[in-house]
Protein backbone atom coordinates (compact mmCIF):
# COMPACT_ATOMS: atom_id res chain seq x y z
CA UNK A 1 0.00 0.00 0.00
CA UNK A 2 1.47 3.36 -0.99
CA UNK A 3 1.97 6.24 1.43
CA UNK A 4 -1.06 8.39 2.32
CA UNK A 5 -0.95 12.00 1.10
CA UNK A 6 -2.33 15.14 2.79
CA UNK A 7 -2.52 18.37 0.79
CA UNK A 8 -3.96 21.74 1.82
CA UNK A 9 -4.50 25.12 0.22
CA UNK A 10 -4.27 28.27 2.27
CA UNK A 11 -7.71 28.95 3.65
CA UNK A 12 -9.13 31.90 1.78
CA UNK A 13 -10.07 35.21 3.37
CA UNK A 14 -13.74 35.83 2.51
CA UNK A 15 -14.00 39.59 2.98
CA UNK A 16 -14.96 39.80 -0.70
CA UNK A 17 -15.94 37.47 -3.53
CA UNK A 18 -13.36 34.95 -4.76
CA UNK A 19 -11.00 36.15 -7.50
CA UNK A 20 -8.87 34.37 -10.09
CA UNK A 21 -5.97 33.87 -7.63
CA UNK A 22 -8.21 31.81 -5.32
CA UNK A 23 -9.26 29.68 -8.29
CA UNK A 24 -5.64 29.26 -9.46
CA UNK A 25 -4.30 27.98 -6.14
CA UNK A 26 -7.24 25.67 -5.52
CA UNK A 27 -7.16 24.20 -9.05
CA UNK A 28 -3.41 23.53 -8.66
CA UNK A 29 -4.03 21.74 -5.35
CA UNK A 30 -6.85 19.75 -6.93
CA UNK A 31 -4.61 18.70 -9.83
CA UNK A 32 -2.05 17.47 -7.29
CA UNK A 33 -4.69 15.65 -5.21
CA UNK A 34 -6.17 13.91 -8.28
CA UNK A 35 -2.69 13.06 -9.55
CA UNK A 36 -1.75 11.40 -6.25
CA UNK A 37 -5.02 9.42 -6.21
CA UNK A 38 -4.28 8.17 -9.73
CA UNK A 39 -0.89 7.02 -8.45
CA UNK A 40 -2.73 4.83 -5.95
CA UNK A 41 -2.25 6.99 -2.83
CA UNK A 42 -4.91 7.55 -0.20
CA UNK A 43 -5.39 11.31 -0.39
CA UNK A 44 -6.84 13.86 2.03
CA UNK A 45 -7.41 17.30 0.50
CA UNK A 46 -8.53 20.29 2.55
CA UNK A 47 -9.47 23.85 1.63
CA UNK A 48 -11.80 26.40 3.19
CA UNK A 49 -12.22 29.92 4.53
CA UNK A 50 -10.40 31.99 7.16
CA UNK A 51 -13.22 34.04 8.68
CA UNK A 52 -11.92 35.84 11.76
CA UNK A 53 -9.88 38.99 12.28
CA UNK A 54 -10.20 42.75 12.22
CA UNK A 55 -10.51 42.95 8.42
CA UNK A 56 -13.70 40.85 8.49
CA UNK A 57 -15.11 42.80 11.43
CA UNK A 58 -14.50 46.14 9.67
CA UNK A 59 -15.90 44.96 6.32
CA UNK A 60 -19.06 43.65 8.01
CA UNK A 61 -19.51 46.95 9.84
CA UNK A 62 -19.13 48.88 6.57
CA UNK A 63 -21.82 46.69 4.98
CA UNK A 64 -24.19 46.92 7.96
CA UNK A 65 -23.86 43.18 8.63
CA UNK A 66 -22.64 41.13 11.55
CA UNK A 67 -19.26 39.42 10.94
CA UNK A 68 -21.04 36.07 11.04
CA UNK A 69 -23.53 37.10 8.35
CA UNK A 70 -20.69 38.27 6.09
CA UNK A 71 -18.72 35.08 6.79
CA UNK A 72 -21.70 32.85 5.98
CA UNK A 73 -22.46 34.67 2.73
CA UNK A 74 -18.90 34.89 1.43
CA UNK A 75 -17.82 31.43 2.56
CA UNK A 76 -20.70 30.03 0.52
CA UNK A 77 -19.46 31.98 -2.54
CA UNK A 78 -16.07 30.23 -2.22
CA UNK A 79 -17.63 26.81 -1.74
CA UNK A 80 -19.93 27.35 -4.74
CA UNK A 81 -16.94 28.35 -6.91
CA UNK A 82 -14.91 25.31 -5.87
CA UNK A 83 -17.83 23.00 -6.58
CA UNK A 84 -18.22 24.54 -10.06
CA UNK A 85 -14.45 24.17 -10.68
CA UNK A 86 -14.74 20.44 -9.86
CA UNK A 87 -12.47 20.67 -6.81
CA UNK A 88 -12.29 17.23 -5.17
CA UNK A 89 -11.79 18.43 -1.57
CA UNK A 90 -12.46 16.08 1.35
CA UNK A 91 -13.26 18.89 3.75
CA UNK A 92 -14.17 22.52 3.22
CA UNK A 93 -13.24 23.91 6.62
CA UNK A 94 -14.47 27.17 8.13
CA UNK A 95 -12.64 28.77 11.03
CA UNK A 96 -16.05 29.48 12.58
CA UNK A 97 -16.61 25.68 12.92
CA UNK A 98 -16.97 24.56 16.53
CA UNK A 99 -14.27 21.88 16.28
CA UNK A 100 -11.88 24.52 14.96
CA UNK A 101 -12.39 26.82 17.96
CA UNK A 102 -11.68 23.83 20.18
CA UNK A 103 -8.51 22.86 18.28
CA UNK A 104 -7.21 26.46 18.32
CA UNK A 105 -7.71 26.67 22.08
CA UNK A 106 -5.98 23.30 22.50
CA UNK A 107 -2.83 24.36 20.61
CA UNK A 108 -2.84 27.64 22.59
CA UNK A 109 -2.94 25.70 25.86
CA UNK A 110 -0.10 23.44 24.64
CA UNK A 111 2.06 26.48 23.81
CA UNK A 112 1.18 28.04 27.17
CA UNK A 113 2.10 24.84 29.01
CA UNK A 114 5.50 25.01 27.28
CA UNK A 115 6.03 28.48 28.78
CA UNK A 116 5.98 30.13 25.34
CA UNK A 117 3.14 32.61 26.01
CA UNK A 118 3.29 35.69 28.25
CA UNK A 119 1.14 38.79 28.81
CA UNK A 120 2.56 42.22 27.94
CA UNK A 121 1.67 45.34 25.96
CA UNK A 122 1.90 45.62 22.17
CA UNK A 123 2.98 48.89 20.60
CA UNK A 124 3.77 48.79 16.91
CA UNK A 125 2.69 48.84 13.29
CA UNK A 126 -0.17 46.66 12.08
CA UNK A 127 -1.63 46.17 8.60
CA UNK A 128 -5.33 45.36 8.76
CA UNK A 129 -5.33 44.26 5.13
CA UNK A 130 -2.46 41.77 5.66
CA UNK A 131 -3.54 40.94 9.24
CA UNK A 132 0.19 41.22 9.98
CA UNK A 133 2.55 43.04 12.35
CA UNK A 134 5.57 44.79 10.87
CA UNK A 135 8.80 46.05 12.35
CA UNK A 136 9.63 49.73 11.70
CA UNK A 137 12.61 48.77 9.50
CA UNK A 138 10.39 46.65 7.22
CA UNK A 139 8.13 49.58 6.30
CA UNK A 140 8.37 51.43 3.00
CA UNK A 141 7.35 54.99 2.10
CA UNK A 142 4.26 55.61 -0.03
CA UNK A 143 3.80 58.27 -2.72
CA UNK A 144 2.53 60.78 -0.16
CA UNK A 145 5.20 60.00 2.40
CA UNK A 146 2.95 57.66 4.37
CA UNK A 147 4.24 54.44 5.94
CA UNK A 148 3.28 51.21 4.15
CA UNK A 149 3.91 47.51 4.74
CA UNK A 150 6.39 45.64 2.47
CA UNK A 151 3.28 44.60 0.44
CA UNK A 152 2.34 48.29 -0.04
CA UNK A 153 -0.69 48.10 2.27
CA UNK A 154 -1.56 50.82 4.84
CA UNK A 155 -0.32 50.31 8.40
CA UNK A 156 -1.58 51.84 11.62
CA UNK A 157 0.07 52.33 14.99
CA UNK A 158 -1.52 49.94 17.49
CA UNK A 159 -1.27 49.89 21.27
CA UNK A 160 -3.05 47.29 23.42
CA UNK A 161 -2.55 44.58 26.02
CA UNK A 162 -1.52 41.40 24.26
CA UNK A 163 -0.33 37.87 24.78
CA UNK A 164 3.05 37.26 23.16
CA UNK A 165 4.57 34.07 21.74
CA UNK A 166 8.30 33.56 22.38
CA UNK A 167 9.21 33.37 18.70
CA UNK A 168 12.72 34.62 19.52
CA UNK A 169 13.44 31.23 21.17
CA UNK A 170 12.98 29.38 17.89
CA UNK A 171 15.58 30.90 15.53
CA UNK A 172 17.91 27.87 15.54
CA UNK A 173 15.32 25.12 14.93
CA UNK A 174 13.70 27.30 12.25
CA UNK A 175 17.00 27.87 10.44
CA UNK A 176 17.70 24.15 10.55
CA UNK A 177 14.26 23.48 9.07
CA UNK A 178 14.53 26.15 6.37
CA UNK A 179 17.95 24.89 5.29
CA UNK A 180 16.59 21.37 4.87
CA UNK A 181 16.31 20.69 1.12
CA UNK A 182 12.71 20.45 -0.04
CA UNK A 183 10.96 21.95 2.98
CA UNK A 184 10.31 25.35 1.37
CA UNK A 185 10.17 25.85 -2.38
CA UNK A 186 10.85 27.57 -4.71
CA UNK A 187 14.43 28.33 -3.64
CA UNK A 188 13.95 32.12 -3.87
CA UNK A 189 11.31 32.00 -1.09
CA UNK A 190 13.56 29.78 1.00
CA UNK A 191 16.43 32.27 0.78
CA UNK A 192 14.10 35.15 1.76
CA UNK A 193 12.93 33.31 4.89
CA UNK A 194 16.46 32.28 5.94
CA UNK A 195 17.50 35.94 5.65
CA UNK A 196 14.44 37.00 7.67
CA UNK A 197 15.31 34.64 10.55
CA UNK A 198 19.01 35.55 10.42
CA UNK A 199 18.13 39.24 10.91
CA UNK A 200 16.74 38.28 14.34
CA UNK A 201 13.26 37.21 15.47
CA UNK A 202 11.06 39.35 17.71
CA UNK A 203 8.43 37.80 19.98
CA UNK A 204 5.04 37.77 18.27
CA UNK A 205 1.86 39.45 19.52
CA UNK A 206 -0.76 36.69 19.38
CA UNK A 207 -3.91 38.20 20.87
CA UNK A 208 -6.08 41.28 20.41
CA UNK A 209 -8.44 43.17 22.76
CA UNK A 210 -9.61 45.93 20.40
CA UNK A 211 -12.27 43.69 18.78
CA UNK A 212 -13.94 40.38 19.63
CA UNK A 213 -14.45 38.59 16.27
CA UNK A 214 -12.19 35.58 16.72
CA UNK A 215 -11.38 32.54 18.83
CA UNK A 216 -11.44 33.38 22.53
CA UNK A 217 -8.14 33.02 24.38
CA UNK A 218 -8.66 30.37 27.09
CA UNK A 219 -8.68 31.91 30.56
CA UNK A 220 -8.08 35.49 29.33
CA UNK A 221 -11.29 37.54 29.25
CA UNK A 222 -11.45 40.12 26.49
CA UNK A 223 -8.70 38.54 24.39
CA UNK A 224 -9.22 36.90 21.01
CA UNK A 225 -6.42 35.05 19.21
CA UNK A 226 -4.40 36.79 16.52
CA UNK A 227 -6.08 35.59 13.36
CA UNK A 228 -3.00 33.72 12.08
CA UNK A 229 -2.81 31.48 15.19
CA UNK A 230 -6.32 30.29 14.48
CA UNK A 231 -5.97 30.28 10.66
CA UNK A 232 -2.89 28.04 10.61
CA UNK A 233 -4.43 25.61 13.10
CA UNK A 234 -7.08 24.68 10.49
CA UNK A 235 -4.65 22.19 8.97
CA UNK A 236 -4.74 20.03 12.10
CA UNK A 237 -8.38 20.75 13.06
CA UNK A 238 -9.43 18.96 9.89
CA UNK A 239 -7.65 15.78 10.99
CA UNK A 240 -9.20 15.61 14.47
CA UNK A 241 -6.70 17.54 16.62
CA UNK A 242 -6.55 17.48 19.66
CA UNK A 243 -8.40 14.14 19.97
CA UNK A 244 -6.31 12.23 17.46
CA UNK A 245 -7.95 9.29 15.74
CA UNK A 246 -7.67 7.60 12.36
CA UNK A 247 -7.39 10.75 10.21
CA UNK A 248 -4.70 12.19 12.46
CA UNK A 249 -2.74 8.93 12.58
CA UNK A 250 -2.98 8.50 8.81
CA UNK A 251 -2.38 11.99 7.44
CA UNK A 252 -0.38 14.22 9.81
CA UNK A 253 2.19 15.62 9.14
CA UNK A 254 0.93 17.24 5.94
CA UNK A 255 2.76 16.37 2.74
CA UNK A 256 2.15 19.77 1.17
CA UNK A 257 0.86 23.19 2.20
CA UNK A 258 0.22 24.95 -1.13
CA UNK A 259 0.07 28.72 -0.59
CA UNK A 260 0.65 32.11 -2.21
CA UNK A 261 4.13 33.64 -1.99
CA UNK A 262 2.79 36.55 0.13
CA UNK A 263 2.05 34.31 3.14
CA UNK A 264 5.22 32.22 3.19
CA UNK A 265 6.42 33.85 6.43
CA UNK A 266 3.34 32.72 8.34
CA UNK A 267 3.66 29.12 7.09
CA UNK A 268 7.41 28.60 7.39
CA UNK A 269 8.28 30.66 10.49
CA UNK A 270 5.21 31.16 12.69
CA UNK A 271 3.49 27.83 11.97
CA UNK A 272 6.54 25.56 12.53
CA UNK A 273 7.37 27.50 15.72
CA UNK A 274 3.81 26.98 17.04
CA UNK A 275 4.00 23.27 16.19
CA UNK A 276 7.42 22.77 17.80
CA UNK A 277 6.13 24.58 20.90
CA UNK A 278 3.07 22.30 21.02
CA UNK A 279 5.27 19.18 20.48
CA UNK A 280 3.60 18.36 17.16
CA UNK A 281 5.28 17.03 13.98
CA UNK A 282 6.11 19.54 11.23
CA UNK A 283 4.69 19.55 7.69
CA UNK A 284 6.94 18.02 5.04
CA UNK A 285 6.76 20.77 2.41
CA UNK A 286 5.48 24.30 1.87
CA UNK A 287 5.29 25.64 -1.68
CA UNK A 288 4.77 29.37 -2.28
CA UNK A 289 3.37 29.86 -5.78
CA UNK A 290 3.40 33.13 -7.72
CA UNK A 291 0.63 35.59 -8.52
CA UNK A 292 -1.64 35.52 -11.53
CA UNK A 293 -1.62 38.87 -13.33
CA UNK A 294 -4.35 40.20 -15.62
CA UNK A 295 -2.55 40.97 -18.91
CA UNK A 296 0.61 41.48 -16.86
CA UNK A 297 -1.03 43.80 -14.29
CA UNK A 298 -1.97 42.92 -10.71
CA UNK A 299 -5.74 42.87 -10.27
CA UNK A 300 -7.34 45.46 -8.02
CA UNK A 301 -10.81 46.86 -7.52
CA UNK A 302 -9.49 50.41 -8.04
CA UNK A 303 -8.03 49.44 -11.44
CA UNK A 304 -11.35 47.83 -12.38
CA UNK A 305 -9.63 44.69 -13.72
CA UNK A 306 -10.84 42.06 -11.22
CA UNK A 307 -11.82 38.83 -12.97
CA UNK A 308 -14.67 36.67 -11.70
CA UNK A 309 -13.47 33.06 -12.12
CA UNK A 310 -17.08 31.84 -12.08
CA UNK A 311 -17.74 33.91 -15.23
CA UNK A 312 -14.60 32.53 -16.91
CA UNK A 313 -15.69 28.97 -16.14
CA UNK A 314 -19.19 29.62 -17.47
CA UNK A 315 -17.91 31.34 -20.63
CA UNK A 316 -15.13 28.94 -21.61
CA UNK A 317 -15.81 25.75 -19.63
CA UNK A 318 -14.29 24.46 -16.40
CA UNK A 319 -11.74 22.11 -17.96
CA UNK A 320 -10.59 24.74 -20.47
CA UNK A 321 -9.93 27.16 -17.58
CA UNK A 322 -8.15 24.46 -15.53
CA UNK A 323 -5.97 23.48 -18.50
CA UNK A 324 -5.00 27.03 -19.36
CA UNK A 325 -4.01 27.96 -15.80
CA UNK A 326 -1.89 24.84 -15.31
CA UNK A 327 -0.31 24.79 -18.80
CA UNK A 328 0.32 28.51 -19.29
CA UNK A 329 2.08 29.50 -16.07
CA UNK A 330 5.40 28.16 -14.76
CA UNK A 331 4.24 27.13 -11.30
CA UNK A 332 6.07 29.07 -8.62
CA UNK A 333 6.54 32.16 -10.77
CA UNK A 334 4.12 34.99 -11.52
CA UNK A 335 2.03 34.41 -14.62
CA UNK A 336 -0.30 36.39 -16.85
CA UNK A 337 -3.66 35.53 -18.35
CA UNK A 338 -6.31 37.02 -20.59
CA UNK A 339 -9.40 35.69 -22.31
CA UNK A 340 -7.61 35.90 -25.69
CA UNK A 341 -4.63 33.88 -24.41
CA UNK A 342 -6.97 31.25 -22.95
CA UNK A 343 -8.93 30.84 -26.20
CA UNK A 344 -5.76 30.70 -28.31
CA UNK A 345 -4.00 28.10 -26.13
CA UNK A 346 -7.01 25.86 -25.52
CA UNK A 347 -7.99 25.86 -29.20
CA UNK A 348 -4.44 25.07 -30.35
CA UNK A 349 -3.65 22.37 -27.80
CA UNK A 350 -6.92 20.77 -26.70
CA UNK A 351 -9.32 21.34 -29.61
CA UNK A 352 -6.98 21.22 -32.64
CA UNK A 353 -4.37 18.79 -31.30
CA UNK A 354 -5.72 16.31 -28.73
CA UNK A 355 -9.44 16.74 -29.44
CA UNK A 356 -8.99 16.43 -33.18
CA UNK A 357 -6.71 13.39 -32.75
CA UNK A 358 -9.35 11.58 -30.66
CA UNK A 359 -12.23 12.67 -32.90
CA UNK A 360 -10.77 11.62 -36.20
CA UNK A 361 -9.33 8.34 -34.89
CA UNK A 362 -12.58 7.26 -33.26
CA UNK A 363 -14.54 8.38 -36.35
CA UNK A 364 -12.33 6.27 -38.64
CA UNK A 365 -12.66 3.23 -36.35
CA UNK A 366 -16.44 3.65 -36.29
CA UNK A 367 -16.68 4.17 -40.07
CA UNK A 368 -13.98 1.89 -41.48
CA UNK A 369 -14.01 -0.95 -38.93
CA UNK A 370 -17.69 -0.85 -37.95
CA UNK A 371 -16.42 0.19 -34.51
CA UNK A 372 -15.09 -3.34 -33.85
CA UNK A 373 -11.63 -3.82 -32.32
CA UNK A 374 -9.42 -6.69 -33.47
CA UNK A 375 -6.12 -8.25 -32.45
CA UNK A 376 -3.33 -6.87 -34.66
CA UNK A 377 0.41 -7.11 -35.32
CA UNK A 378 2.53 -4.05 -34.50
CA UNK A 379 5.34 -2.71 -36.66
CA UNK A 380 8.42 -0.82 -35.49
CA UNK A 381 6.64 2.50 -36.20
CA UNK A 382 3.70 1.51 -33.98
CA UNK A 383 5.95 0.40 -31.15
CA UNK A 384 8.07 3.57 -31.43
CA UNK A 385 4.97 5.77 -31.14
CA UNK A 386 3.62 3.92 -28.09
CA UNK A 387 7.07 4.04 -26.44
CA UNK A 388 7.15 7.82 -26.96
CA UNK A 389 3.63 8.24 -25.56
CA UNK A 390 4.31 5.97 -22.58
CA UNK A 391 7.53 7.80 -21.78
CA UNK A 392 5.62 11.11 -21.66
CA UNK A 393 2.56 9.80 -19.80
CA UNK A 394 4.06 7.25 -17.41
CA UNK A 395 7.50 8.77 -16.75
CA UNK A 396 7.97 12.47 -17.55
CA UNK A 397 4.53 13.86 -16.65
CA UNK A 398 4.41 12.05 -13.26
CA UNK A 399 7.97 13.15 -12.42
CA UNK A 400 7.19 16.78 -13.23
CA UNK A 401 3.81 16.81 -11.45
CA UNK A 402 5.42 15.29 -8.37
CA UNK A 403 7.83 18.26 -8.40
CA UNK A 404 4.91 20.72 -8.95
CA UNK A 405 6.21 21.52 -12.45
CA UNK A 406 2.72 21.31 -13.92
CA UNK A 407 3.40 23.26 -17.13
CA UNK A 408 6.53 21.18 -17.85
CA UNK A 409 4.60 17.93 -17.39
CA UNK A 410 1.82 19.17 -19.67
CA UNK A 411 4.42 20.17 -22.30
CA UNK A 412 5.76 16.59 -22.32
CA UNK A 413 2.18 15.31 -22.70
CA UNK A 414 1.57 17.74 -25.56
CA UNK A 415 4.71 16.58 -27.39
CA UNK A 416 3.27 13.05 -27.26
CA UNK A 417 -0.01 14.37 -28.73
CA UNK A 418 1.98 16.02 -31.55
CA UNK A 419 3.84 12.73 -32.13
CA UNK A 420 0.49 10.95 -32.56
CA UNK A 421 -0.72 13.55 -35.06
CA UNK A 422 2.54 13.25 -36.99
CA UNK A 423 2.11 9.44 -37.03
CA UNK A 424 -1.42 9.86 -38.47
CA UNK A 425 -0.07 12.09 -41.26
CA UNK A 426 2.80 9.71 -42.03
CA UNK A 427 0.75 6.50 -41.93
CA UNK A 428 -2.24 8.03 -43.80
CA UNK A 429 -4.87 5.48 -42.71
CA UNK A 430 -7.35 6.94 -45.24
CA UNK A 431 -5.00 5.84 -48.03
CA UNK A 432 -4.30 2.45 -46.37
CA UNK A 433 -8.04 1.76 -46.43
CA UNK A 434 -7.70 1.17 -50.19
CA UNK A 435 -4.20 -0.31 -50.37
CA UNK A 436 -3.79 -2.31 -47.13
CA UNK A 437 -6.93 -2.53 -44.91
CA UNK A 438 -5.17 -4.72 -42.29
CA UNK A 439 -2.40 -2.16 -41.88
CA UNK A 440 -5.05 0.57 -41.57
CA UNK A 441 -6.60 -1.36 -38.67
CA UNK A 442 -3.21 -1.68 -36.94
CA UNK A 443 -2.57 2.07 -37.30
CA UNK A 444 -6.00 3.09 -35.98
CA UNK A 445 -5.82 0.71 -33.05
CA UNK A 446 -2.29 1.82 -32.17
CA UNK A 447 -3.73 5.33 -32.03
CA UNK A 448 -6.59 4.19 -29.78
CA UNK A 449 -4.08 2.77 -27.30
CA UNK A 450 -2.04 6.00 -27.43
CA UNK A 451 -5.17 8.13 -26.93
CA UNK A 452 -6.10 6.00 -23.90
CA UNK A 453 -2.67 6.70 -22.36
CA UNK A 454 -2.92 10.42 -23.13
CA UNK A 455 -6.42 10.68 -21.65
CA UNK A 456 -5.41 8.81 -18.47
CA UNK A 457 -2.37 11.05 -17.92
CA UNK A 458 -4.20 14.37 -18.38
CA UNK A 459 -7.12 13.43 -16.08
CA UNK A 460 -5.87 15.47 -13.09
CA UNK A 461 -6.01 18.63 -15.22
CA UNK A 462 -9.18 18.08 -17.29
CA UNK A 463 -11.09 15.41 -15.34
CA UNK A 464 -14.47 15.72 -17.10
CA UNK A 465 -13.13 15.88 -20.64
CA UNK A 466 -10.61 13.08 -20.11
CA UNK A 467 -13.38 10.90 -18.66
CA UNK A 468 -15.51 11.57 -21.76
CA UNK A 469 -12.66 10.35 -24.03
CA UNK A 470 -12.09 7.24 -21.86
CA UNK A 471 -15.84 6.51 -21.88
CA UNK A 472 -15.86 6.56 -25.70
CA UNK A 473 -12.87 4.18 -25.72
CA UNK A 474 -14.59 1.77 -23.33
CA UNK A 475 -11.86 1.91 -20.67
CA UNK A 476 -13.20 0.59 -17.32
CA UNK A 477 -12.85 2.81 -14.22
CA UNK A 478 -10.30 0.53 -12.55
CA UNK A 479 -7.94 0.94 -15.52
CA UNK A 480 -7.89 4.74 -15.54
CA UNK A 481 -4.79 5.18 -13.38
CA UNK A 482 -1.04 5.48 -13.88
CA UNK A 483 -0.36 1.85 -12.92
CA UNK A 484 -2.61 0.72 -15.80
CA UNK A 485 -0.69 2.60 -18.51
CA UNK A 486 1.22 -0.55 -19.51
CA UNK A 487 -1.87 -2.74 -19.21
CA UNK A 488 -3.77 -3.34 -22.44
CA UNK A 489 -6.30 -5.77 -21.02
CA UNK A 490 -9.05 -3.15 -21.56
CA UNK A 491 -8.29 -3.35 -25.30
CA UNK A 492 -8.30 -7.15 -25.40
CA UNK A 493 -11.52 -7.21 -23.31
CA UNK A 494 -13.19 -4.95 -25.92
CA UNK A 495 -11.93 -7.25 -28.68
CA UNK A 496 -13.31 -10.31 -26.87
CA UNK A 497 -16.68 -8.75 -26.05
CA UNK A 498 -17.17 -7.33 -29.54
CA UNK A 499 -17.94 -3.95 -27.97
CA UNK A 500 -18.57 -1.38 -30.67
CA UNK A 501 -16.98 2.05 -30.74
CA UNK A 502 -19.74 4.43 -31.74
CA UNK A 503 -19.38 7.51 -33.91
CA UNK A 504 -17.78 9.91 -31.43
CA UNK A 505 -19.13 13.14 -30.00
CA UNK A 506 -16.52 15.94 -30.11
CA UNK A 507 -15.07 16.37 -26.60
CA UNK A 508 -13.09 19.59 -27.11
CA UNK A 509 -15.10 22.05 -29.22
CA UNK A 510 -13.27 25.18 -30.36
CA UNK A 511 -13.75 28.20 -28.11
CA UNK A 512 -14.86 31.63 -29.30
CA UNK A 513 -14.26 34.97 -27.61
CA UNK A 514 -17.48 36.64 -26.48
CA UNK A 515 -18.46 39.59 -28.71
CA UNK A 516 -17.42 42.20 -26.14
CA UNK A 517 -13.95 40.64 -25.85
CA UNK A 518 -13.51 40.46 -29.62
CA UNK A 519 -14.46 44.12 -30.10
Amino acid sequence: MSEPYYITTAIHYPNGKPHIGHAYETIAADVMARFQRLRGREVRFQTGTDEHGLKMAQKARDLGQTPRELADEMSLAFKDLFDVLNISYDRFIRTTDADHHRASQAIWEAMEAKGDLYLDRYEGWYSVRDEAYYDEKELIEGDRGEKLSPQGTPVEWTEEESWFFRLSNYAEPLLELLRKPGFLEPTSRRNEMIAFVERGLQDLSVSRTSFDWGVKVPGADGHVMYVWVDALTNYITGLGYPDGGELWDTFWPADLHLIGKDIVRFHTIYWPAFLISADLPLPKKVFGHGFLLNRGVKESKSAGNVTDPMELAETFGVDALRYFLMAEVTFGQDGSYSAEALVTKVNAELANSFGNLAQRTLSMVAKNMDGKLEAFDSTGDDKALLAKVRDACAVTLPQEFEALNFSVGIEAWLRAVFACNQYVDEQAPWALKKTDPERMKAVLQTLLIAIRDLAVAIQPVVPEKAAAVLDQLGVPMEQRNFAALTDESWFMANVASGRQIEKPTPVFPRLELPEVEAA
